[in-house]
């Protein structure tokens, strides 16, 4: 399992030579990975359900913000997702909005801002466990 400090911002794959990656950066290194052993491999965007406070074991990843993970195909049990971030596989917790071959792929937002000056963007996600 690769051990890194994760942060919120997105960058470039770099995962050998910087301990500051985010979940698409693992997602995207376990699929090129999985892809080079002759695996068919796909790239998957959601969220986490986020725990409650007193939850025992340790905390997930990005529970607070958009996340992604990775599926690899197996005949005998079709796709089995897996979560290099939160070292392991998904046990209920991970909600898929989409699948693709990567972040291209299924990439909330797309499209071309015309104009000048500076531009930014707030996103707010709240997560809640129904039922």
């Amino acid at each position: 399992m690769i051990q890194s400090r994760l942060c919120q911002e997105a960058s470039a794959p770099r995962e050998e030579d910087d301990a500051r990656n985010v979940c698409q950066d693992f997602a995207h290194l376990a699929i090129g990975c999985l892809r080079a052993l002759g695996l068919a491999a796909r790239y998957v965007s959601g969220y986490l359900v986020p725990e409650s406070p007193s939850a025992d074991g340790p905390t997930l990843v990005r529970a607070d913000a958009s996340h992604a993970w990775c599926s690899v195909w197996t005949p005998e049990l079709d796709w089995v997702d897996f979560d290099p971030s939160n070292e392991g596989i998904p046990r209920g917790r991970h909600i898929t909005l989409a699948w693709g071959r990567d972040y291209g792929d299924v990439s909330p937002i797309k499209g071309v801002i015309l104009g000048g000056g500076q531009h930014t963007m707030r996103v707010g996600v709240e997560v809640t466990a129904v039922g």
